[in-house]
């Protein structure tokens, strides 16, 4: 029987970065993923069921999961509104 080996996030990551052209490309969405893992992060550490944030937001769970997952882009005022829900806020900082 063999065994069946299943790559983690990190091990993916490592090996498409080696991939021409992919490192520019993920580094210049590297600022739109920071506010999809900012919003992911603030709601795991409320102890928020996306169903509860999206509930408390007026959006469809589905709606909060296309924008955690980055498959749909959402405006700057629906980013500050979920992250004001978890008590946070957007902040830009000079580099």
């Amino acid at each position: 029987m063999t065994k069946k080996y299943y790559a983690t996030h990190a091990e993916v990551h490592d090996r498409m970065m080696k991939r021409p052209g992919y490192k520019e490309a993920y580094e210049a969405l590297e600022p739109e993923f920071a506010i999809y893992e900012a919003i992911i992060d603030a709601r795991i550490q409320r102890k928020m069921t996306q169903r509860q944030l999206a509930e408390k937001a007026g959006i469809a769970q589905s709606a909060l999961s296309r924008i955690e997952s980055g498959k749909i882009n959402s405006t700057l005022q629906s980013i500050q509104k979920l992250l004001a829900l978890t008590g946070r806020k957007l902040k830009i900082v000079q580099a």
